[in-house]
């Protein structure tokens, strides 16, 4: 059994949101609480320690009480520069990325990769959605990680490669599929917002 104490929770707020007019989403708010509150609040019981990785509004962000880890390349790389800063600072053997703009994120999220990959032996799990028509789509930005594929992350940057899929393509990596699909819904546009807390209301 991976216990919950071994596992860091890593919530992503370092992108630009550009679809959003470049606004910091994880300050946005949703029902009068900043998004990042709200992964925080479904995060919590899942995980240990809490990393929050963000690359502006530091001081803003370090107000929730949990260590503000910035990327190292300052060009806003994407999930896997996260990532790589996550691995860095984790000190427990897994940690669970989770980006800061998908409120209703499952609450049993962490112990349904950890069965996985103790089930498979995996090194990385991460989930996935299933829409009402049955279509399935990968939701790579939610995933537990051995915190020793740090190395591996490593190499890949090198090369110059952000894709995170085809990081996963390197590894044993395995997937749990999630009925819900709003449990991973993310906030790109004001009406998604709107949609987004009439559903949690």
């Amino acid at each position: 059994m991976i216990a919950t104490g071994d596992i860091t929770g890593l919530i992503l707020a370092g992108g630009r949101a550009q679809r959003m007019g470049g606004i910091d989403k994880g300050l946005i708010p949703f029902l009068e609480k900043p998004l990042i509150a709200s992964a925080i609040g479904r995060l919590q019981n899942q995980v240990g320690p809490i990393l929050i990785n963000a690359n502006r509004n530091i001081t803003q962000y370090a107000t929730y009480g949990y260590p503000v880890i910035l990327d190292e390349t300052p060009d806003f790389s994407g999930p896997l520069a996260g990532f790589s800063a996550g691995l860095k600072a984790c000190k427990t053997p897994y940690m669970l990325t989770s980006p800061c703009d998908s409120p209703l994120l499952p609450l049993d999220l962490a112990s349904q990769l950890a069965n996985e990959m103790e089930r498979g032996n995996f090194q990385l799990v991460y989930a996935s959605s299933q829409e009402a028509d049955g279509k399935v789509w990968a939701q790579p930005v939610f995933c537990l990680i051995r915190t020793d594929l740090l190395g591996s992350l490593e190499r890949f940057l090198q090369k110059g490669d952000l894709k995170i899929d085809r990081w996963f393509k390197e590894l044993r990596s395995g997937t749990v599929i999630f009925n819900d699909a709003n449990a991973f819904a993310n906030v790109n546009t004001p009406e998604e917002l709107q949609n987004l807390e009439k559903i949690s209301r």
